[in-house]
């Protein structure tokens, strides 16, 4: 089982605040991971305080792509969790690599690999913009786990899918209209740059969950 906690959206629900941005801790039996950071690390801490997060007992960090909305609060986590391992795409900027080399240890993403118990990263996806997701399997399926879902949500699946049945999906779907690949997923949780929010409800009601700060969330 994984626990899903969302710590940065641009929707929020009372008490928190609503910034553009993606951010969500993912706790398992053996760790806990922070994918993604939003764009202000203050809000960020805020936000993790509030939910009772600690940041220092954050094991590993995946940073999806190389977007402000997505790394900006980069600086705030490792500040407040120095030597933490990160996991970025290998095409992230050298010179940022060579900073986050400075305060973490850092892992670069080519091809799919394995991350922790359970957790697998796509490997970077994408001509334009290369990005990684999250494979989540729980072992009765796999739940996968985006920041934006630039290179398309057929060619996360497609990835995916190669390792076992994927019964749903979470995180920023951008602008694709490939809704047809999300048919018969048991959870649909769309949020921060999902273009098409109403039409996925509109098509999927029974699965569909929109994503706000400070949602929490058991895959099974």
């Amino acid at each position: 089982m994984f626990r899903l906690t969302v710590i940065y959206d641009n929707k929020a629900s009372q008490g928190f605040t609503g910034s553009w941005g993606f951010s969500a801790l993912i706790e398992t039996s053996c760790e806990t991971l922070l994918f993604d950071t939003g764009w202000d690390g203050l809000l960020l801490l805020r936000h993790m305080k509030r939910l009772n997060i600690d940041p220092e007992g954050i094991e590993k960090l995946i940073i999806s792509h190389q977007h402000w909305d997505h790394i900006g609060g980069l600086p705030e986590v490792l500040q407040a969790n120095p030597g933490l391992e990160v996991y970025v795409p290998a095409s992230f900027s050298e010179n940022l690599k060579r900073e986050i080399e400075k305060r973490a240890i850092l892992t670069e993403i080519k091809e799919p690999v394995e991350i922790s118990h359970g957790i697998r990263s796509t490997g970077e996806l994408g001509d334009k913009i290369k990005e990684q997701a999250l494979i989540l399997d729980t072992g009765n399926g796999s739940y996968v786990l985006t920041g934006c879902a630039h290179p398309g949500i057929s060619t996360i699946l497609d990835t995916a899918s190669q390792y076992g049945k994927v019964k749903g999906i979470l995180g920023g779907l951008h602008d694709n209209e490939e809704f047809e690949r999300l048919r018969g997923m048991e959870l649909i949780a769309a949020g921060h740059c999902t273009a098409h929010r109403e039409k996925i409800k509109e098509i999927f009601p029974a699965s569909f969950i929109d994503i706000e700060v400070g949602l929490r969330i058991d895959l099974e």
